[in-house]
């Protein structure tokens, strides 16, 4: 019964160092989760109103830019992966590669062979694990994003669009990350990089009448330089949306663990309790035993 006493004590003593450690660690993603909330609401301004200008240029004048007209025939398709360097963030890493394994089975079916650019360890080594190739991997950089990794990202996206079919080149690029929706939820985003989407930024009808534009010196020079810029914020701020929603989920599952090392505590003191009362009961009753054997 002392043995049995003694397991209960050092499982509470586990748990109670558990606790210690996983508390610290959501105190410590509480702490990092405001800046880089800060760091998203920053970068807002800038990728709204660059947006913006894409959406004028693209809607107000007549260009056949290849980052904005789709290939009659899509022979491969890139799909960038973006979850985090490290773990202890529940379902945070696991659900963005489950999309984005839905969405490489989708694109198969389509006829498109798929090709992959990762972002963090956790992606690079779901592939190493399977044994599967990737064109690029970025680590290192996924909870406090640098724009020069982000800038990085978007010059091999822009290259491998740019190269033609036969030379390996993909004609379609897909975006994959989570998104900070709240505290307690963090969505997976899927949308097509290239060619650009541009539904943002459009003035809704009942607005007034639409302006008039003049681009100077033309539209194909201003749209070349904006295209770029506006590839970069967008993978810029899809880095900055994952290491908000990384934080969040990390002080969500720190939460859970410290509250589950609680239950154990109150689990293992309770059987413990029980261990002595029944060790004291046996002592007493070999007491009174042998009491009893005497005086007969």
């Amino acid at each position: 019964m002392g043995a049995q006493l003694r397991v209960y004590r050092q499982k509470i003593r586990s748990a109670q160092t558990t606790k210690k450690i996983t508390r610290a660690m959501e105190l410590i993603a509480a702490s990092r989760i405001q800046k880089a909330k800060a760091r998203v609401e920053a970068s807002t301004p800038y990728a709204t109103a660059i947006t913006r200008a894409v959406s004028a240029v693209a809607t107000h004048s007549k260009i056949d830019n290849p980052l904005l007209v789709e290939a009659e025939k899509v022979e491969r398709a890139a799909v960038v992966i973006l979850t985090s360097d490290r773990g202890l963030a529940g379902a945070f890493n696991s659900q963005v590669l489950r999309e984005a394994e839905e969405l490489s089975e989708l694109l198969r079916e389509e006829g498109k062979e798929v090709i992959y650019y990762l972002v963090g360890r956790k992606a690079q080594g779901y592939f190493s694990f399977r044994r599967r190739a990737s064109e690029r991997v970025w680590t290192g950089d996924t909870e406090n994003p640098g724009f020069e990794t982000g800038k990085e990202v978007a010059d091999a996206l822009l290259e491998v669009f740019a190269r033609p079919a036969a030379e390996g080149g993909a004609q379609e690029i897909h975006l994959v990350y989570n998104r900070l929706i709240s505290m307690v939820s963090q969505v997976p985003q899927v949308f097509r990089l290239l060619p650009l989407q541009i539904v943002e930024g459009v003035a809704p009808a009942d607005e007034g009448p639409t302006p008039l534009y003049e681009f100077e010196p033309d539209a194909d020079t201003v749209l070349d330089r904006l295209l770029p810029a506006y590839i970069e914020s967008r993978i810029f701020n899809a880095m900055l949306e994952s290491a908000a929603a990384k934080h969040a989920a990390t002080q969500k599952a720190m939460k859970s663990a410290s509250d589950n090392a609680d239950t154990l505590i109150r689990d293992y003191t309770r059987l413990a309790n029980n261990a002595r009362q029944a060790e004291i009961t046996q002592q007493i009753s070999e007491i009174v035993g042998g009491a009893d054997a005497l005086s007969g």
